[in-house]
């Protein structure tokens, strides 16, 4: 006979979803959120010049900040005001978790709970504001040179009061999708963070599909390709859904008590995730990647001709450009890296093995204390291998084969993994959402029949 809960989340459907009010006021809020994000990268920069900016998105194409407006949903090419979109604001967040595990200071004020983490939250934007101030200067000063030697200017009035301007708006556009995208967490269904990201990475989908199919059309693509392309992505996407789902069960077991039925063991698992870092490793590293070169791309433009340091940022974003191979061999180093050192952030083993100690619980054949400690080392630093692995695989493989092979499909790896990912767990929410207000239900209606029989 299944159980109650079994039967329950069988039971799950689009017919409860009416009956959740709270769950649909999230939704709304969350779908308003990501509405204004999109209207907000249509909104440029005051004082640049919209013709020269399509100029240079086609001598960018290609490169790495076609790689970042990707993730800007498009508003780095029309340069909005979110053109920097929530990178500095990662690259801040991975500059203070690094610092919190080198710093005793740091690492004292992460023990100290909710107010060490609000403490911590507030260096993070302190971070991004000094890291968007640095990145929009660049991005001035690399726009007011822009076109110079072809007769175009991209900026209508260079000079202080536009360096001004552009870096203030460009701070103020990335800490409200800071707190827009707290505000979703908070307020609204998933990590908002992430769901803007996704949002950025979807609103080029429909292009890209577009260009495909108009390049078979045309004979430019082979249908073979544009078959092999629907195969590998159906493919990739069930690949993302089982690793995502894997996890390592560990046997968790407590001193026995006395029930009806005699002495009994209590015995429950311990799930460790296959890649326990989820989409933070590829998010991570990219954003790593991006912060240098945006500067050195825009930097590039500003003293190109002017002197030897001019060539040697050429160059460098030759070498660095997205789909080379040294940006492939580090992005692939960034991955692995950011994937043990998150797990490490999230997961603690000596923790854990305290736990289990304090509340009587131990792993058969294992003592309890240090020796649990290392089991559990044992096991995570395996299984991230493999999901380290499986991350390198669906971020570079795929990026790297559309690269040489000049297939004209702009939804790499990085992007579907994303994707996939956030969608996954906004959906996981909404089930656990529905699922607590079904169970509410139920202990109304039992509350109800109690007072009746009273």
């Amino acid at each position: 006979m299944a159980s109650a809960a079994d039967q329950m989340a069988s039971s799950l459907s689009l017919a409860k979803f009416a009956k959740a009010t709270d769950l649909k006021k999230r939704l709304w809020f969350t779908i308003g959120a990501l509405i204004v994000f999109r209207m907000l990268s249509y909104v440029p920069l005051p004082g640049v010049d919209p013709t020269a900016l399509g100029m240079l998105a086609n001598q960018t194409q290609g490169g790495v900040l076609d790689f970042f407006n990707t993730f800007s949903g498009g508003a780095l090419t029309r340069m909005s005001l979110i053109a920097l979109g929530v990178m500095p604001y990662i690259t801040a967040s991975i500059v203070v978790q690094l610092a919190t595990s080198l710093s005793p200071q740091l690492a004292a004020i992460k023990k100290e709970g909710e107010s060490g983490r609000k403490k911590l939250n507030q260096y993070t934007r302190y971070g991004t504001v000094a890291l968007t101030a640095i990145q929009g200067y660049f991005i001035a000063v690399g726009l007011e040179s822009f076109g110079a030697t072809a007769g175009v200017q991209a900026v209508i009035q260079p000079g202080t009061l536009f360096r001004v301007g552009a870096v203030v708006s460009l701070i103020g556009g990335t800490m409200f999708l800071m707190w827009l995208g707290e505000q979703i967490t908070s307020r609204g269904i998933g990590n908002g963070i992430s769901l803007i990201i996704m949002a950025g990475i979807v609103a080029h989908l429909p292009t890209t599909l577009v260009n495909l199919l108009e390049g078979g059309r045309s004979g430019s693509t082979s249908p073979v390709i544009i078959i092999a392309i629907a195969v590998v992505v159906i493919g990739l996407i069930l690949l993302i859904c089982f690793m995502e789902r894997a996890q390592r069960r560990i046997l968790i077991q407590y001193p026995k008590r006395q029930t009806q039925r005699g002495m009994q063991a209590d015995r429950s698992h311990l799930p460790l995730k296959l890649n326990t870092a989820g989409v933070i490793p590829p998010i991570f590293a990219s954003s790593l990647l991006l912060l240098p070169l945006t500067i050195t791309q825009f930097a590039g433009n500003r003293v190109s001709g002017e002197s030897w340091g001019g060539d040697l940022l050429i160059s460098l974003n030759q070498y660095l450009q997205h789909g080379s191979p040294v940006y492939m061999a580090l992005y692939a180093a960034g991955i692995i890296f950011f994937s043990f050192f998150y797990t490490a952030v999230v997961f603690n083993p000596e923790e854990t093995a305290e736990n289990l100690k304090r509340y009587g619980g131990f792993i058969p054949g294992i003592r309890p204390g240090k020796n649990t400690e290392t089991y559990f080392d044992y096991v995570l630093t395996r299984i991230t291998v493999v999901g380290a692995a499986y991350l390198t695989f669906i971020c570079i493989v795929p990026e790297y084969l559309v690269s040489a092979l000049s297939i004209p499909f702009y939804l790499g790896g990085t992007s579907l993994l994303i994707v996939v990912n956030v969608t996954m767990d906004t959906v996981t929410q909404i089930q656990s959402h529905l699922l607590a207000h079904q169970y509410g239900d139920l202990i109304k209606k039992a509350k109800l029949k109690g007072a009746r029989r009273r």
